[in-house]
């Protein structure tokens, strides 16, 4: 091949290269900067990521049983943007959410159980015995299961935009879990049956149908973990929920709502829950 011509085509393919670089390297990252990392335990495949440094801080997106780390960027408080520069925030993608990439069994049984097994799972392969807790949407949800079943790991919780149950739709969270969500888990399982689906979606959304579904309201009234509730008012995310858990915890906070808007108003509520959290951090943590 002629010199001159191989020159060129040698500083085509790099230049090509350098510019695919950008697109490869956010294909491997994402929100929080550091590319995600994998637990394993059993038949349980858990894809999650981390960033920042300091207290750790469990992070769980909204989207009902697609929750998954994408979910960050579009989220109301991008919970790993805005407190990365205060604790050692952790993500993962919830077991089997659409556009994650965390696998497992569908736990008919005791699915709350089953996501607050993989949380700890992945709390206990970091190392790490503590944490307090950012929940968007279902992020609620889950963290009274954790409160429950590990009172004394989770420190202290943010629900932001609890879900819960609304008398009028009540069967809100199962139509999305049927009709969203299971399409596209059966296009990659498609040897789980519907009617195993049904029944995980019933144990999931009917079985304690009038509160927040993972736990009872004796519970919550008994629970000392602190917790600040930053309410909404859609179909999912019932108002009456959020007041009801600030009303029964007796450790509880709420916010002020609407916050989302104006932004300034959001800026506070965010920094709020940011005081909340570094205020309940165990003192040896802080120093």
């Amino acid at each position: 091949m002629d010199p001159i011509r191989r020159n060129i085509l040698a500083m085509g393919a790099a230049a090509t290269a350098v510019a695919a670089a950008p697109r490869v390297f956010a294909q491997q990252t994402g929100p929080g900067g550091a590319a995600p990392a994998f637990y394993e335990k059993g038949n349980v495949r858990i894809r999650y990521q981390e960033a920042g440094s300091g207290f750790p801080l469990l992070c769980i997106p909204g989207g009902g049983l697609d929750s998954r780390i994408g979910g960050w960027p579009t989220a109301v408080i991008n919970a790993m943007e805005v407190f990365k520069n205060d604790f050692r925030c952790i993500t993962m993608d919830q077991r089997n959410a659409s556009g994650g990439e965390s696998t497992g069994p569908i736990p008919v049984d005791d699915p709350w159980g089953a996501f607050a097994d993989d949380q700890l799972g992945l709390m206990d392969h970091l190392g790490i015995r503590q944490f307090v807790f950012f929940g968007n949407c279902i992020g609620g949800s889950f963290a009274l299961k954790l409160m429950e079943r590990a009172p004394d790991r989770i420190v202290a919780a943010v629900l932001s935009q609890p879900i819960g149950h609304r008398p009028e739709n009540p069967d809100v969270m199962y139509n999305s879990g049927r009709d969203v969500w299971a399409p596209e888990f059966r296009k990659r399982q498609p040897d789980v049956s519907m009617q195993t689906i049904e029944k995980y979606l019933h144990n999931l959304y009917r079985v304690r149908p009038d509160f927040v579904y993972s736990v009872s309201r004796d519970f919550v009234r008994s629970c000392q973990t602190p917790m600040l509730v930053l309410p909404d008012d859609t179909d999912a995310h019932a108002y009456q929920t959020s007041v009801d858990v600030a009303s029964l915890a007796p450790n509880a906070e709420v916010t002020v709502y609407p916050w989302k808007d104006p932004p300034e108003l959001k800026a506070r509520t965010i920094s709020r829950a940011r005081s909340f959290l570094k205020a309940h951090q165990p003192m040896t943590a802080a120093r």
